[in-house]
């Protein structure tokens, strides 16, 4: 596989595959030292869908940081969108981030002051479109995750389930190459999980690369792919039935 550094007019992701990782390790310095990652390799393709889940302790949140480029690995690479992490200095890094990968977080960490509109398109600030432009984005975000008609409310006045549809359309609004999605449905109640569950599929189904760590097993064999992690390894990566 090619990989480049990242600049002005690199190509995307080879096709068929928006993140590659290889044989990825992370050692934590601590005394005794914490092996969170073993060895762990894993390749997503272009429109995948699948769950991360293990028990506590299985790397699922190294993991993620990993493949969101948050944190470097102690040994093996990272591809996204068909650049190498390993070849990237930290503001190279930080403009992959920017442009390639949307985070959901648990917590859905919004601006409580901002209205849902301006959330959204600050999730385009790297972009240095003028505000209308990114406005008129994240309009069309919101409309696709299904608050059309709460684009002028803050946070603060929104449920807990149309929070995490704000996060979802911010990680979105960009047009990342993946979105990773740490425990998305975590704070919500059943019926609110299900409805964002039900959303990521849809999302998925308009051709959204997106990876879903959670600790929920029923919640990741919805998906068409499901990873398990143990002791910081795979212990199995399976198709989930028709999809």
């Amino acid at each position: 596989m090619t990989t480049t550094a990242l600049e002005p007019g690199s190509p995307s992701a080879p096709p068929g595959l928006v993140l590659s990782i290889q044989d990825v390790t992370m050692v934590y310095p601590t005394e005794p030292p914490v092996h969170a990652l073993a060895g762990v390799s894993l390749d997503v393709g272009e429109g995948e869908l699948l769950g991360v889940v293990g028990p506590s302790g299985s790397g699922k949140s190294t993991l993620l940081h990993v493949m969101g480029t948050l944190d470097r690995p102690t040994t093996g690479d990272v591809i996204v969108a068909g650049h190498s992490v390993s070849s990237l200095s930290d503001r190279e890094l930080s403009s992959l981030r920017a442009r390639h990968i949307g985070f959901v977080f648990q917590q859905f960490h919004l601006l409580n002051g901002y209205t849902a509109l301006d959330n959204v398109a600050d999730g385009l600030l790297y972009t240095g479109m003028a505000l209308y432009d990114r406005r008129e984005m994240a309009a069309h975000a919101l409309v696709r995750v299904g608050l059309g008609s709460r684009l002028m409310h803050t946070a603060t006045k929104l449920s807990g389930g149309e929070k995490q549809r704000v996060a979802i359309a911010r990680a979105l609004v960009g047009r990342p190459a993946i979105v990773l999605a740490d425990e998305p449905t975590g704070n919500l109640d059943t019926k609110t999980s299900d409805s964002i569950v039900e959303l990521i599929e849809e999302l998925h189904d308009e051709g959204a690369s997106i990876v879903v760590i959670t600790h929920n097993r029923d919640i990741a064999k919805r998906f068409p792919r499901t990873v398990s992690l143990r002791d910081g390894l795979i212990e199995s990566d399976l198709q989930n039935g028709d999809h």
